[in-house]
């Protein structure tokens, strides 16, 4: 008889940075898709090779994201660079924020609690419904025209 062992998989969060230093999240959000890099730093926020504050111009986006700093305790000391794509703006906040909550998790484990009960663990799955046909949206109909 031969002693065969399966080894247990490691979690992707387990692993630690990557060759360059580097702690990587991924988030989504509607159709966006944003792949987030930290790395411990002065603080800078990179998205799509612009500054943070150039890229999100609505105020409502840039609150969501530094809060979820401000609550971790760790804005001002990491390095953020975010590749962000599809959707809009309001998508692409939403799957940053998704991606750095993740980002922040490998980075240190202890933060789990904090990311979890402020949701920054949760995907938001809605997605926009399909037009069906014979109608002129989603849920919309025509006008109904009895005579």
């Amino acid at each position: 008889m031969t002693d065969t062992t399966i080894a247990s998989p490691t979690p992707a969060a387990a692993i630690g940075p990557d060759a360059h230093g580097w702690w990587r999240g991924t988030g989504r959000r509607k159709t966006s898709v944003a792949r987030v890099r930290i790395r411990p730093g002065t603080g800078k926020i990179i998205v799509n090779k612009k500054p943070f504050d150039v890229f999100f111009t609505e105020e409502r986006d840039q609150k969501d994201i530094l809060n979820l700093l401000d609550r971790t305790n760790t804005g001002g000391r990491l390095d953020i660079d975010v590749n962000a794509h599809g959707g809009g703006y309001t998508g692409q906040a939403g799957s940053v924020i998704l991606g750095l909550g993740r980002a922040l998790m490998g980075y240190d484990p202890s933060l789990e609690p904090i990311l979890r009960d402020n949701g920054y663990l949760t995907r938001d799955d809605r997605k926009v419904e399909r037009k069906k046909y014979g109608q002129s949206g989603a849920r919309r109909r025509f006008q109904f025209s009895k005579r």
